[in-house]
């Protein structure tokens, strides 16, 4: 669903990647991208692996050179031996026709396969080179994203479209016009995949930007003028804070324009950082614009000079850690438990309000106050704690709620 003041874009068409529907009224898709050599199976595996138990319902893998390509079969196999049923979407650029054509059982083993516009070929081949990856997936009934990525447009279209400009009594800035050559390729792209003998309902569509204004303007040319799918994703969004503000502040608009089918958060990891975040972002921004529900969300206050102690801090960052690592049993065993709303509050000002309107809540004392911390349950105040157990006695309780509320549904 969307916002209540959402500006509805009219349904797209609906296409399955593997058993994931992608668009045509299905909840919108997380993605995400391995960043591993796909050639090493078991590091990939093991990320792909990774992706899914945090969520993310489609992870695309680099597909660049025959020993990837070859790999690929034995990645699919490795997984589905795990119970890991995600589907894999192949990327692919330059070379792609020619890996396709020499390990065919790397295709098959795909979902959907990506191909960029502007890299498929130069020249007088790039329509047969664009071709022979159409028929590949006509073939083999497979979904295909034309992604565009203004970082690597195709410089003959954007040459045609800058000299058109030109001769306009009313030309364009320029950036302006690189927006709308996005737009083009990808759309001539799309029809001439239809030509091509690719069904409608098989084509996904992408023009990723990395400045935020620019992915607004091109995706809201590009919903009013099809109906296929949309894959959103702001490209090279950064790293850090940057990186996931900039994501939330392109995605966010268009998601409440009910424009995008899929979407992906296209952070840089920092040294170490676990390639999940991504997936978490992209779920969290899904979520708390009530579009989805992935988990448990906290709700926590900022704190200020009557919550001098970090207890509270440090209870809340606790209870969302530990709320998010039990979802992968949580989630089949407890339906629904993904709308739980707790709330861990740091004093008397606003605490006992807003735990009284979380599923769970406590209040826990602020600097001054009386040393106890009163626990609501479903607005109503059950107990108060105190001493030094209060951390894990209220993760007693919340687990409690959790079997009570939600274990009936699951069997």
């Amino acid at each position: 669903m969307t916002g209540p003041d959402a500006i509805i874009r009219r349904p797209s068409r609906r296409v399955w990647v593997g058993h994931v529907p992608v668009g045509g009224g299905a909840p919108v898709v997380v993605q995400s991208m391995t960043n591993t050599d796909t050639a090493d199976v078991e590091a990939t595996v093991r990320q792909v692996y990774e992706l899914w138990q945090a969520g993310s319902e489609l992870v695309r893998v680099t597909v660049n050179t025959e020993a990837a390509a070859r790999a690929v079969p034995v990645i699919r196999e490795r997984l589905d031996a795990l119970g890991c049923n995600v589907p894999l979407v192949g990327d692919f650029h330059f070379n792609g026709h020619r890996l396709l054509a020499a390990v065919p059982e790397c295709g098959q083993a795909l979902a959907k396969l990506r191909i960029n516009p502007g890299n498929v070929g130069r020249g007088s081949k790039r329509d047969e080179q664009f071709a022979q990856l159409i028929e590949f997936a006509c073939r083999h009934d497979k979904p295909v994203r034309i992604g565009v990525n203004w970082g690597s447009l195709d410089q003959e279209l954007l040459a045609r479209m800058m000299d058109e400009n030109a001769r306009s009594p009313h030309p364009h800035e320029a950036e302006v016009v690189m927006r709308h050559a996005v737009v083009a390729s990808a759309l001539e792209s799309a029809a001439r995949a239809e030509e091509l003998g690719l069904p409608g309902d098989r084509i996904i569509l992408s023009c990723k930007m990395s400045g935020v204004q620019d992915l607004i303007a091109v995706y809201r040319d590009l919903a009013a003028r099809c109906d296929y799918p949309l894959h959103l994703g702001l490209t090279e969004a950064g790293m850090g804070s940057k990186g996931i503000v900039a994501s939330t502040a392109a995605l966010a608009v268009l998601l409440q324009e009910g424009i995008g089918d899929t979407i992906r958060v296209s952070l840089t990891p920092q040294p170490g950082e676990p390639r999940t975040l991504e997936v978490q972002v992209a779920q969290e921004i899904l979520q708390v614009m009530g579009i989805r529900a992935f988990a448990p969300m906290v709700t926590a206050c900022p704190g200020c000079g009557r919550t001098t102690s970090t207890f509270f801090q440090e209870l809340a960052l606790s209870i969302q850690t530990w709320l998010r690592t039990q979802m992968p049993q949580w989630r089949d065993r407890y339906p629904g438990v993904e709308n739980l709303r707790v709330a861990v509050m740091g004093c008397v000002v606003n605490g006992p309000g807003e735990s009284r309107h979380a599923n769970v809540g406590i209040s826990l004392p602020g600097t001054g106050e009386v040393p106890v911390a009163p626990v609501y349950v479903d607005g109503v105040k059950t107990v108060t704690l105190k001493g030094e157990r209060i951390a894990e006695e209220f993760q007693a309780i919340v687990q409690d709620y959790v079997e009570r509320t939600y274990g009936g549904a699951g069997g």
